[in-house]
């Protein structure tokens, strides 16, 4: 593992920006005019969340798809675990978009959808033959 973050570089590409700037534009769709779409906005949304934050990680850090991709997961599982907590210890997020945003309650679904999106990821960049291929960051700007 240490090896594999070691390979982790700062870098800008302008690709994955355009993607997570774009799925950014759907998951806000999602949480405004899908308020009334019941699972697909919950589920869905959380399956795009994972890609979303692993489109926004490849946008600054050039490295291999897994790591980055169980960064992801690890950002949707954090926030579930953030939840049960939340739920166990009996905190409120005060703020209405912060509570939309984070979700407040702990769900095993919410768990599957992060996987989902977690594999979705490694089949997209599968498919693209970028699973195997190292990234070769170009040196960033001070």
């Amino acid at each position: 593992m240490g090896a594999m973050i070691r390979a982790m570089r700062w870098r800008f590409d302008p690709l994955s920006l355009a993607w997570a700037v774009a799925l950014f534009l759907v998951l806000l769709l999602l949480a405004t005019v899908g308020a009334r779409w019941g699972w697909l906005r919950s589920f869905f949304g959380d399956v795009l969340a994972v890609v979303w934050v692993y489109f926004v990680f490849k946008t600054a850090i050039g490295a291999r798809v897994l790591p980055l991709a169980l960064a992801a997961l690890g950002v949707g599982l954090a926030v579930e675990l953030g939840q049960y907590l939340a739920a166990t210890w009996h905190l409120h997020i005060p703020n209405r978009a912060l509570r939309i945003v984070l979700g407040s309650t702990a769900d095993w679904w919410d768990v599957l959808a992060y996987t989902i999106g977690f594999a979705g990821v490694l089949a997209i960049e599968g498919l693209r033959g970028g699973f195997l291929r190292a990234v070769r960051p170009r040196a960033s700007a001070p």
